[in-house]
């Protein structure tokens, strides 16, 4: 079976506190990938960054001091059409850090054929997720699709999935059209 991880695809991100440019593009594409994944059988997990109101005296908080994704608002639920594609059977891991150990500790003894992540934010929660499933899951393929992650800043996405090559992920980076 293969798992698709869609990380933090949520309102602050996209167009709220934390939203940038172009996140908001990934929208239809990462449903579109939801009902691929849901066609072939595939396991649908998310991730949801999740703070709460003292959000800013956390060690995160001081660091970017920018509230975002506070438990019970708008801009914590999950984004656009992405939202609309999750059902009951989902599983959700909410995390109040960039990585979820709770989602590496999932999946650590399960057999995956493959397992890809997108969402957001590239250089951030993606990679320290997709870094945990790789601990998790040593001889597991992961593998994380520039055309589906996005990141305000693309010379730390760039670096970020340079990382991630190194870490034996798979990084799928489609040639532009001629």
């Amino acid at each position: 079976m293969k798992l698709l991880i869609i990380v933090d695809y949520q309102n602050d991100f996209v167009n709220g506190s934390l939203g940038f440019e172009g996140a908001e593009l990934l929208d239809r594409k990462i449903a579109h990938k939801i009902r691929d994944y849901r066609k072939e059988g595939g396991e649908i997990i998310y991730t949801m960054d999740t703070h709460q109101e003292d959000y800013l005296n956390t060690q995160e908080g001081r660091k970017l001091p920018v509230e975002h994704c506070i438990e019970d608002t708008s801009g914590h639920r999950l984004y656009g059409f992405t939202a609309r594609e999750r059902t009951d059977k989902d599983k959700v891991f909410y995390k109040d850090t960039f990585g979820s150990i709770e989602l590496a500790d999932y999946i650590k003894f399960r057999d995956y054929e493959s397992v890809e992540l997108v969402g957001l934010v590239s250089n951030m929660c993606v990679l320290a997720n997709a870094v945990l499933v790789k601990a998790a899951l040593p001889e597991t393929e992961v593998i994380v699709d520039t055309s589906y992650t996005a990141s305000a800043d693309a010379e730390l996405q760039e670096k970020a999935f340079d990382v991630m090559e190194g870490l034996q992920i798979t990084v799928v980076r489609p040639q532009a059209a001629e």
